[in-house]
Formats: C-alpha cells, sequence, structure tokens
C-alpha cells in the first residue's frame, strides 16, 4: 500500500504544481489576449467536465450491473465524479466570457437577428447562469450521495447502502444525460444559433462515457503490479474493457455518422452550414484524424482478442482514444470561430491548467479511502475479498 501511496502522491503533488504554473500562464493570456482565453478555456472546461460526467455515467452503469470490469476500477470513476465541485468553480470564468463566446449574449447582434430574438426569453445571461447552477446541483448532489453510500458499504456485510446506490442509479441514469444534453445545448450548440441536432446530446454523451473507460484502463494498467491491485487484476478485467472500449467506439461512431447522414440529406442551410465551416480548410485533416484514430485504428484493433487481453497494448489503444477525444473537443468548438486551423498557445496552458488540478484533486480522492471497495456480495473475484483480508 505504501508504494501505491507514493504514486498517488507524487502524481498530486506534479499535477497540482503544472496545473498551478499553467493557470497563471492562462491568467496572463488572459490580460493580454482576452478573446483567445476564453476561446481556449472553454475547449479545455468541455474536455474535462466530460470526463467527470463520463465517470459519474459509468460508476452509475456499475452500481446497477456490476461486472467484473468494474471491480477494480469502481474507486476510479468514483474519484473522477468527486471533481464535479472543482469542475462548478471552473466554469465561473466562462459567465465572465459570455459576449466571446454566445451571440445571444451580444446585444447589438441579437437586435439584428431573427433567430436569436426567437430565442432571447431561453438564451440570455440570467438564464444561462440558473440553469448551470440546476445543472451542477443536480450532479454534485447526486455524486456525494453515492460516494457516501459507496464508502459506508466498506463498513458493512449488510446490503443496505448496495441497495440505495442502485436505486438512486436508477433514475439517475435518466437525469445525468437528460441534464448534461442541456447542458452542452447551452455551452457549445449555443455558440451557433442557427443550428441544432437531436443527436447532438447522445454524441456527447458516447465520447463521455468511452473517454471514462479509456482513463480508467490507462489508470489501472499503469497500478496493476502494485498493492492491492497486484493479487486482484487480472487479464479478464482487461479483456472485459476492451469489450467496453470496442461498444462505445462502435455507438459513438453510428450516432455521429447518424448526425452527419441526417444533415447531409436534409441538405438544409441552417444544418449543413456547421459542418461546412468544419470540413473546410485544413480543418478537414483533424477530421480525418478524428475518424482515423476515433474509430477505424480503435475499432480494427479491439476485434482483435490478443489485444484485449494485453495490458500494454489495451493501454495504448486506450490512450489513442483519450487523446483523440481532445482533438474531437476542439473540433466541436474552435471552427465556430476560425474558418482555418490555428493553434494558440492559450488552449495548451489552459487544457493543461484545468488537467493539472483535476489530476491533483482526483489523485486526492483516490488516496483517501479503500482502493477496492469492501463487502459487496456482487464482486465474485475472490482475489479481490483475499486482498482486503491481508
Amino acid at each position: 500500500m505504501k508504494q501505491i501511496n507514493l504514486r498517488l502522491e507524487r502524481l498530486q503533488q506534479i499535477s497540482v504544481i503544472a496545473g498551478t504554473f499553467f493557470l497563471v500562464l492562462s491568467g496572463i493570456g488572459l490580460a493580454v489576449e482576452k478573446h483567445e482565453f476564453f476561446i481556449a478555456w472553454l475547449f479545455a472546461f468541455v474536455f474535462w467536465i466530460s470526463l467527470s460526467l463520463g465517470c459519474l455515467l459509468v460508476a452509475m452503469i456499475h452500481y446497477l450491473t456490476g461486472g467484473c470490469w468494474g471491480n477494480p476500477t469502481r474507486r476510479f470513476f468514483e474519484a473522477g465524479y468527486m471533481t464535479l465541485p472543482l469542475m462548478a468553480l471552473f466554469f465561473i470564468p466562462i459567465l465572465f466570457g459570455l459576449p466571446e463566446l454566445y451571440p445571444w449574449a451580444r446585444p447589438a447582434q441579437v437586435a439584428n437577428d431573427t433567430i436569436l430574438q426567437q430565442k432571447v426569453s431561453y438564451e440570455n445571461a440570467l438564464a444561462f447562469f440558473s440553469r448551470a447552477v440546476f445543472f451542477f446541483s443536480a450532479w454534485i448532489l447526486l455524486a456525494a450521495y453515492l460516494r457516501k453510500w459507496s464508502l459506508q458499504q466498506d463498513d458493512t456485510p449488510h446490503t443496505e447502502r448496495i441497495t440505495g446506490m442502485r436505486a438512486l442509479s436508477g433514475p439517475g441514469i435518466v437525469i445525468v444525460p437528460f441534464t448534461i444534453t442541456f447542458a452542452f445545448i447551452d455551452w457549445v450548440m449555443s455558440m451557433e444559433p442557427a443550428w441544432f441536432s437531436t443527436v447532438f446530446g447522445v454524441i456527447l454523451l458516447a465520447g463521455q462515457v468511452l473517454v471514462a473507460f479509456a482513463f480508467a484502463t490507462i489508470l489501472l494498467a499503469w497500478l496493476r503490479r502494485v498493492a492491492p491491485f497486484q493479487n486482484v487484476v487480472e487479464m479478464e478485467n482487461f479483456h472485459s474493457l476492451g469489450n467496453l472500449l470496442l461498444t462505445f467506439v462502435m455507438f459513438w461512431t453510428y450516432v455521429t455518422f447518424s448526425q452527419l447522414l441526417i444533415i447531409y440529406s436534409g441538405n438544409q442551410p441552417h444544418e449543413i452550414d456547421w459542418y461546412l465551416h468544419r470540413i473546410a480548410g485544413d480543418w478537414k485533416w483533424l477530421v480525418g484524424a478524428i475518424a482515423l484514430f476515433h474509430f477505424f485504428a480503435p475499432f480494427l484493433l479491439l476485434l482483435f482478442r490478443a489485444n484485449s487481453q494485453s495490458a500494454t497494448r489495451l493501454t495504448v489503444i486506450a490512450g489513442l482514444i483519450f487523446f483523440t477525444f481532445i482533438l474531437e473537443v476542439f473540433w466541436l468548438i474552435v471552427p465556430t470561430f476560425y474558418p482555418a486551423i490555428r493553434l494558440h498557445w492559450t488552449d495548451f496552458t489552459a487544457w493543461a491548467g484545468i488537467g493539472g488540478i483535476w489530476l491533483g484533486v482526483f489523485a486526492r480522492n483516490l488516496k483517501r479511502h479503500p482502493l477496492l471497495a469492501r463487502n459487496d456480495p456482487r464482486m465474485e473475484n475472490s482475489a479481490i475479498q483475499s486482498a482486503h483480508a491481508e
């Protein structure tokens, strides 16, 4: 246990120091290039909040269904979704940059745009803020109860807490996707008020779950050789995670292609325009990279059982998915403002700054409590129970 605590302590320290440094650089970016800062901050925020929410969704799936894939990784997802209060704090700068990001926050533009005028009762600063408060309150409250009951179950052989977690996860698995959909309509879709898609929220949800699985896979591979994981983690755990990665790679691709096909077939100017300036110029190379590394490569590699049963190979595939999701979030946001690919130094500093603090809080959450859940009768792996007995 000392070795794993040292690893997590080192991760926490390095992440917080790096995150603080890059946040300071981002603050300089705010002072000298305000517009670039807010675009970069929104990109970074959307990525890291997606990982937090993905952890919450996956944790609730495991509370409801069980499964060997979640036995050694459950605490990872719990530590991940307990970063939601931190992400609520990181949301605050966006409130000060609304005119830089959203057309509905610019009175002069609203006055000359009939579409914005029709949406003014929904898309305005007060409503935007109020909905954000509601979304974060719902997510944080749900996460707090689930985490509390999960930790309490460690201290008792009775199953009341497990029953409570399952009872809460049932409606939670409906409430969370519903609120995520409306949150990302506010935070991402409303940047282009003439465009809408009923599949957009589902695409984001699929990506969030996928990146959460990829993150947990990388972390499990990193810690698999140290106690308490060394006697618990088996190749079957990685094989199950590989199957889940394959499942959500295919699901993400299905819903993403469905949106493209429906919009392309409809050929409505207000719909197709969203795609046109995301495949114009050198943005097409980014689209190609996302298609290659978020679908084709992972899909083909995960079809082979040997890759799923190798921790090293699966970690490479998971890393590919994780970092390609960064490109996907970048592609969702930045083309709204620029017709050609542009990389600004604040993109990196904002992503690394928020990410460093996120990882620091994650490591702190992870090391404060037992890394393997106890007294859960659904954990059929006897090695888990013996690991607690040592």
